[in-house]
């Protein structure tokens, strides 16, 4: 078995992975050793507290009980800095469209080990819907539903501009960058999984969306083309990471401008100013996310943003 291969084999199962870094946790560096201080546990099991802005006078859990795999990048995040060390600029900014965007679903494309759903199920009594192919990673955010009483719902499906099947390509590098993408690099396997477009999915769950996030490693602009229909009907509040590649930016441009939708850059401290162009390349990397409204977001939209900015500990 050429090196590659063995390489996909151990990563594609876990105890493999587990037993195979317990040994060379134990061989000296010198021969391929690792350094037990940086080898992660077989599974975490960790609390991390949820924000509870100044006048806010909801309900809700005031931690979420996270058990995953201990290799899984999201977790590993919110173990070390909680909430604060991911995405705070849009959490905030998530937290606030509850709040303000009309009576609807939240649609989480591309959940993961479901984040978002959990505090849009925390923080609203919305419906919410986490949408995950891969099928492990959707175990794990079906088990933090489970264990923590929130009622949102794990949908094993990729969402896209067609209905059918394709091979969710599996990345060696991050569990968050697996991808439908014809170029995903560093794949070591490939699982094929439903695809459907979300306007036809709507139709079939009768959901009414009114919040969509989208992150699903390069192919948001055929997520956003899935779901004209509902741009036109529902006008949902979207947020949407935007990679500098493949021309993403300028189809999904071409794709909201129809729609009257305005766009947002989420970096740094709100509120963010009105854009006139989508731009993936900024100049922090890791800040890749943007918001598209439907209209111009008025100032107590931001002000709520900063509120729950600061409730994140950031």
């Amino acid at each position: 078995m050429v090196h590659g291969q063995m390489r996909a084999f151990v990563h594609r199962y876990p105890a493999v992975r587990y037993a195979t870094r317990q040994i060379r946790i134990r061989l000296p560096q010198r021969l391929g050793g690792l350094d037990p201080a940086h080898v992660p546990p077989r599974v975490r099991r960790f609390d991390v507290a949820l924000p509870r802005r100044a006048g806010w006078s909801g309900a809700g859990p005031s931690s979420l009980a996270v058990t995953a795999p201990g290799d899984y990048g999201v977790p590993r995040r919110l173990e070390s800095g909680g909430l604060a060390a991911y995405e705070p600029e849009t959490l905030a900014c998530f937290l606030a469209a509850l709040e303000y965007a009309r009576p609807g679903a939240v649609l989480d494309v591309g959940a993961n080990i479901g984040l978002y759903s959990a505090l849009a199920a925390a923080r609203s009594r919305r419906r919410v819907f986490a949408f995950e192919p891969a099928p492990r990673i959707a175990d794990t955010a079906q088990a933090i539903a489970r264990d923590n009483g929130l009622g949102f719902e794990v949908v094993r499906l990729a969402l896209s501009n067609h209905s059918g099947t394709a091979a969710l390509r599996l990345s060696t590098v991050a569990d968050t960058a697996n991808s439908l993408a014809g170029g995903a690099p560093a794949q070591f396997s490939r699982v094929p999984v439903a695809v459907e477009s979300l306007s036809h999915w709507r139709e079939r769950a009768g959901a009414v969306p009114s919040i969509v996030k989208i992150d699903t490693e390069g192919t948001e602009p055929d997520v956003v083309a899935g779901s004209l229909e509902v741009l036109r009907r529902f006008r949902p509040w979207i947020f949407c990471e935007v990679r500098p590649d493949h021309g993403v930016e300028e189809r999904l441009m071409a794709l909201l401008e129809p729609f009257g939708y305005c766009w947002y850059h989420l970096c740094g401290d709100p509120p963010y100013p009105l854009r006139a162009v989508i731009v993936g390349r900024g100049p922090d990397p890791e800040q890749r996310m943007w918001l598209f409204a439907p209209e111009p977001v008025p100032e107590p939209v931001w002000r709520t943003a900063r509120d729950w900015y600061r409730a994140l500990g950031t």
